[in-house]
């Protein structure tokens, strides 16, 4: 490895965090939907001029380890210029699913190309069939507006036909023409940073020092992963089903060690299907890199030289590397939950003492609009719910929290009632809910919404028919219910599903807990 100065490393691994910290900041501050403001459904990165990520804040993993390909697809796509500013949101071309805009900006210096600043952020609606653009889909057409990489700013000035194209499409276009404009905020900060850190320390430097941390993340996971025994196990769960069909749907990991790199296979996984369930490459990738992350117990940043030793293996039309134009909404959000779940499986049985049990494994997904009268307009929203962390070795797992691949927050009550028609009735943990163990998984949370105008929602949830599971002789959690209460009658809801629900409806979400971990003494 090149020679470095350790001080300076720190130095400058704090520096380029500091500033996709300080984009992140912004994002949220200027913002106009409860969805980024409150929940921080957003990340932010810097890029080399490859496309590859060096540093990132800490926000939503699932965006963080898909986005390099973004940037990747932008830089085949077009021809960067002073001033500019990309947009995409195709699954297909890097990015998670449609919801999820990134914004791309490069830094110029002396008018060659040195660096890109991006960002993603979760729209509350894109358009498509339901509000909030997280439909029962069975082709990504009906998901919403279907962004591949183009310019929203040329040399500066922005491209209004485009912008006006984009909020034609959408239920919600002030919030959404808000939040865009907040991400172009967030990247004009990041440009500005990165700017006054190459005029204080020079271009060469910089470059080096990105090339350095990506060489020191790899060089830490590698000594990582030769700690592991050598070998290979299996693991094997399931997401419940594609809200189209009622069947299992199998997830499949086998990881083998050899020295000091791992090879991820994921062949005998189920075929893509016909509901939204399908993840791309991308969101395959980021789990993977966000699994391995995990075993390094040492502070690294987080950036593109942690894949080097990974070896992925996703067939082409699997449920782990769907083919166009496969719906994939939910693969985002719920596929990326159980891949982490195989692969913490698996690696249990390389390394017990080091993995906890499966967490809630759901990102237990709420989507809901119409139109509010009193207000004169209609609403789209957007949010997840946390559940029960696993147990651990040496801990319980903790409760009501996100985890994995979403590290975003459960939306304040207040936030809700005070943008949009409705009453959160109640919101507690769900006790009893966490899997028994010498250490107990976390408790779920119980979320009740009752509705004041006629609404349309959308549910994408998981773990309501296989539960997380114990490891080391621990107990599962509980698995999710999803429940319908109207005119005092209780009507069980399936995983995934679409209803109209009227003045006065409860809907009642419980979400699972974490499993346990260890055998009770």
């Amino acid at each position: 490895m090149v020679e470095f100065d350790p001080i300076e490393l720190e130095l400058f691994k704090n520096i380029f965090v500091s500033i996709s910290d300080e984009m992140g900041a912004v994002l949220e501050r200027t913002s106009l939907s409860p969805n980024i403001k409150e929940r921080k459904d957003f990340s932010c990165a810097l890029f080399n001029q490859k496309g590859e990520t060096f540093a990132q804040g800490s926000h939503i993993p699932v965006h963080l380890g898909a986005m390099p390909l973004s940037v990747q697809a932008a830089l085949k796509a077009l021809h960067f210029e002073e001033g500019d500013l990309a947009i995409l949101n195709d699954p297909y071309r890097g990015g998670t699913h449609l919801p999820d805009i990134t914004c791309i900006s490069p830094v110029f210096v002396d008018r060659k190309l040195a660096f890109f600043v991006g960002n993603r952020a979760h729209h509350s609606d894109v358009g498509g069939m339901t509000p909030g653009s997280m439909p029962l889909a069975t082709e990504i057409f009906q998901e919403g507006l279907i962004i591949p990489p183009i310019k929203l700013i040329r040399k500066g000035r922005m491209s209004s036909d485009l912008l006006e194209l984009i909020l034609a499409n959408v239920r919600t276009p002030e919030e959404r023409k808000g939040d865009l404009l907040a991400q172009i905020a967030a990247n004009e900060k990041g440009k500005q940073r990165l700017k006054e850190i190459i005029k204080k320390y020079g271009l060469n430097k910089l470059l080096r020092y990105t090339r350095l941390i990506q060489r020191y993340s790899e060089k830490i996971l590698r000594e990582t992963i030769k700690h592991i025994p050598d070998g290979t196990f299996t693991f094997t769960d399931y997401l419940d089903d594609d809200g189209i069909k009622d069947n299992p749907i199998k997830i499949t990991v086998e990881i083998t060690i050899k020295n000091d790199e791992a090879l991820i296979d994921f062949s005998s996984s189920s075929s893509q299907v016909e509901g939204g369930v399908n993840a791309n490459y991308a969101v395959t990738y980021s789990a993977v890199l966000y699994v391995f992350r995990c075993l390094v117990e040492e502070d690294i940043p987080f950036n593109t030289g942690l894949m080097r030793p990974l070896k992925i293996n996703a067939p082409r039309g699997s449920i782990l590397n769907a083919l166009y134009p496969a719906a994939t909404a939910g693969g985002n959000v719920e596929t990326s939950q159980r891949i982490v779940d195989v692969l913490f499986g698996a690696l249990s049985q390389f390394i017990p003492q080091k993995i906890a049990a499966a967490s809630s494994g759901t990102m237990n997904n709420v989507t809901f609009g119409g139109y509010d009268p009193s207000r004169e307009r209609s609403f789209a929203y957007y949010e997840t719910i946390g559940g029960g962390m696993g147990g651990s070795s040496d801990f319980p797992g903790l409760s009501g929290v996100h985890t994995h691949m979403t590290n975003s927050l459960n939306t304040p009550l207040e936030a809700l009632e005070n943008y949009l028609p409705l009453r959160i009735k109640r919101y507690c943990l769900r006790r009893g809910s966490g899997g028994g163990g010498k250490n107990k998984g976390g408790e779920g949370i119980i979320r009740e919404y009752e509705f004041h105008v006629p609404t349309q929602v959308t549910i994408i949830s998981e773990r309501r028919k296989f539960a997380p599971y114990g490891i080391q002789g621990g107990k599962s959690g509980k698995k999710g219910k999803n429940i319908l209460i109207s005119k005092g009658k209780k009507t069980p809801l399936s995983s995934k599903v679409n209803i109209k629900v009227m003045p006065g409806d409860v809907l009642r979400i419980e979400t699972p807990g974490g499993g346990g971990y260890g055998r009770k003494e």
